[in-house]
């Protein structure tokens, strides 16, 4: 997988969760580490901002990198806790010493993240946007962040691979749903597209978007998605594939509903 990421000239690795073995494996497998732009998430703030900092640093050794391209806290909640503070300015103090290029943010659609962006000003941001969740690109959101001149990640964008489940595999609790992704399928089916070609055909054509955070799980998988995203975008409808059921827009609520 990581050989095939380079042949084909992926921008950005993101090792966010990554085991510290994953993290092992990545720097002694991947050729030209150094070279190669990484991405990192912070552990949980609620640990302390010294032990955040110190599994960074950890992190970076594991991978075999002085530098990474980034570091993300996993959660914007973090920083609206009481050492929420503390923990910002030590990642970016880390940003400054050098073991960082940039310092940024994941974040939900449920957390602002204009309001995020204007407050904490983070280098980069991260966010869920799909043709099925549209929620931060209809309203402008994602386009008013980047006008801050901050940088944009898209994620999420198979929404947990709710737009892969066919009909009769929706969960229960996401039926609310079930009609609507019905006919985003028949849709692209009928545009002569798959549902695989057509996220990444959406989500790389944003204007919003410097980058496309994409999970595979085998070499089999991305080399999947490289072709996928190698090939023109399908000239689909992408306004009538969103998608506004609470619960499917929310795989954090999928378990609970």
């Amino acid at each position: 997988m990581l050989a095939a990421a380079v042949r084909s000239g992926l921008g950005l690795i993101d090792c966010g969760g990554a085991s510290a073995a994953a993290e092992q494996i990545i720097g002694a497998q991947l050729p030209g580490a150094t070279a190669t732009p990484i991405l990192i998430k912070s552990i949980r703030g609620d640990r302390g901002p010294e032990a955040v900092e110190q599994e960074a640093r950890a992190a970076l050794a594991r991978l075999g990198l002085s530098r990474a391209r980034a570091i993300v806290v996993q959660s914007a909640s973090d920083l609206f806790a009481p050492s929420g503070a503390e923990l910002w300015n030590r990642l970016k103090a880390m940003r400054d010493a050098g073991l960082f290029d940039q310092v940024g943010v994941s974040a939900y659609a449920s957390d602002d993240p204009v309001g995020l962006a204007r407050r904490f000003k983070p280098d980069l941001l991260q966010a869920p946007a799909s043709l099925l969740d549209q929620r931060l690109l209809l309203d402008g959101s994602l386009m008013a962040v980047k006008e801050l001149g901050i940088e944009v990640h898209l994620r999420s964008i198979f929404l947990n691979g709710l737009l892969f489940l066919p009909p009769d595999r929706v969960p229960a609790q996401l039926r609310g749903a079930a009609g609507s992704l019905s006919r985003a399928r028949r849709m692209i089916a009928e545009g002569r597209s798959d549902p695989l070609q057509a996220a990444l055909g959406f989500a790389l054509s944003r204007p919003e978007a410097d980058a496309v955070i994409v999970g595979a799980a085998t070499a089999r998988e991305l080399a999947a998605v490289i072709a996928a995203a190698a090939s023109p975008p399908p000239d689909l409808d992408w306004d009538e594939m969103a998608i506004d059921d609470p619960v499917a827009l929310d795989p954090r609520r999928w378990a609970a509903a």
